[in-house]
């Protein structure tokens, strides 16, 4: 066992499979009143997922922000494997950004792991007067010790994709992340891998556009993304795009856990697909279609063909797997990437979604199923909305999922979501041949919540996890 060691894995294979890898007891999500009507500032919600513990399927604790409406989305660590070989540095600090009041939280977890509580927060003023950014996305820590997040826009709600940087002992914001010059012009999610030397960074839209639901004609007016932006990762240079398509909007954005890997996947919402990019010979960056979900012809819907909508996906520590979610079709997919040019689906399972029988959306024509299926009902609750974010437990064998994206869409798509609640869920996963498998056990339902119900995001283990940690 390592006697000098930071937090995290000394590599990948070592918190899949490790022997000193514990098994996840508690999880924690962010929870959102936004757009549900309820006058209650966001909090984060400590769930407990042992199955051995009598309280499991329940939070076990609330930690309450002290503002109203910041729309609490994803989080990230002060310090994670990318720090590992630094004995100094604890996972002891949750970064949780807002993406509409930009505030960012950071929670002290260390103290009690199961009762989080606030640290210090960073307010909007920061992030518009030392970096003209706002609205802050995806937090990754460095191997420095400080912590990058991404930014979707500028304080007057217009997009810019750039990054701030927070000081990792005093969480003040330092600077921006980029060097002077040309800018992405839109922001979201990133990655980065110093040993090529890179970061990749992918476009949702202008806060302005999606802020209050989508609008199809944004996409011509380019106020949303297509999209991978890289960037020089010693120099902190904007030095090239690669176009995936106009209105493709690339979201979650994955390179093979593997840090000499020279690839990875990105996910893009609504062309449904998933490309893989990779480092060419000549050394710049290029990407290719890999995965396409055929969108269905419908009726009873806002438009007469309706996308997956691939909204989150993630890649098992061994880089064997690869999940996405179809937050529309209502689905859940494992693809073998043992050939990552040429993925192959393994496992799918359908968790609600808007085509299942018996609602307002008929299907007229399927490139896929044969008939719509059922609506998902566990325990006695039927499931509205459908799979969003998704986490995978550190041995590859659990994959959790929750069904909100962001209130605004929510609330567009999914109105009986809002008012009924999200919910989290658990799906067993083969890890030999491939599959999915629902456990009809597990039920975290938020609709439930003392003031709920409320819209649970994103998910995270104290000890780390495939979306949080880099190896550098």
């Amino acid at each position: 066992k390592c006697g000098a060691c930071g937090p995290g894995y000394a590599t990948p294979l070592d918190a899949m499979r490790g022997k000193y890898r514990p098994r996840e007891e508690i999880v924690y999500l962010p929870c959102i009143y936004r757009n549900t009507g309820i006058e209650k500032p966001d909090y984060l919600a400590t769930v407990d997922v042992d199955p051995k513990s009598p309280r499991y399927c329940q939070v076990i604790h609330r930690l309450p922000m002290p503002n109203l409406k910041d729309e609490l989305h994803h989080s990230g660590w002060n310090a994670c494997s990318s720090c590992f070989g630094d004995a100094t540095k604890r996972r002891n600090r949750l970064i949780l950004p807002s993406l509409i009041s930009s505030r960012i939280y950071v929670v002290d977890v260390g103290t009690d792991l199961r009762a989080p509580r606030i640290h210090k927060i960073v307010e909007p003023v920061e992030l518009f007067r030392k970096g003209n950014m706002a609205n802050p996305h995806t937090s990754h820590c460095l191997g420095s010790g400080d912590i990058l997040i991404s930014c979707l826009g500028d304080p007057s709600g217009n997009g810019k994709g750039g990054f701030i940087l927070l000081d990792g002992e005093t969480f003040e914001v330092k600077s921006n992340w980029e060097s002077e010059g040309k800018v992405a012009p839109l922001g979201y999610d990133f990655w980065y891998q110093p040993r090529h030397n890179v970061l990749m960074s992918t476009e949702w839209g202008a806060p302005k556009a999606f802020k209050d639901g989508f609008n199809l004609a944004d996409i011509e007016k380019g106020y949303y993304g297509q999209r991978i932006n890289v960037w020089d990762w010693s120099t902190h240079a904007y030095i090239q795009a690669i176009d995936l398509g106009k209105g493709s909007i690339p979201l979650e954005i994955r390179f093979l856990h593997n840090p000499d890997a020279a690839e990875g996947f990105v996910g893009c919402a609504l062309s449904s697909t998933v490309h893989r990019f990779y480092k060419t010979e000549k050394g710049d960056w290029a990407a290719e279609k890999v995965i396409e979900v055929p969108s269905k012809k419908v009726q009873g819907w806002l438009l007469p063909d309706m996308p997956g909508l691939i909204t989150d996906i993630l890649i098992s520590l061994d880089d064997r797997f690869l999940y996405f979610s179809n937050w529309l079709h209502g689905d859940i997919r494992q693809y073998d990437i043992s050939d990552t040019r040429r993925p192959r689906l393994v496992g799918q399972v359908f968790l609600g979604g808007s085509i299942t029988t018996g609602g307002p959306v008929t299907v007229v024509e399927d490139k896929e199923l044969q008939c719509q299926p059922e609506p998902f009902v566990i325990k006695g609750r039927r499931v509205p909305g459908g799979p969003q974010m998704i986490q995978l437990s550190l041995d590859g064998k659990r994959l959790y999922v929750s069904s909100s994206l962001y209130s605004g869409w929510d609330k567009q798509f999914y109105p009986d979501l809002v008012k009924e609640g999200s919910v989290m869920l658990q799906l067993d996963v083969d890890t030999e041949k491939g599959g999915l498998k629902v456990n009809k056990d597990f039920l975290v339902d938020f609709g439930k919540e003392p003031d709920g119900p409320v819209l649970a995001h994103e998910i995270r283990y104290p000890g780390g996890d495939c979306t949080s940690d880099i190896w550098v």
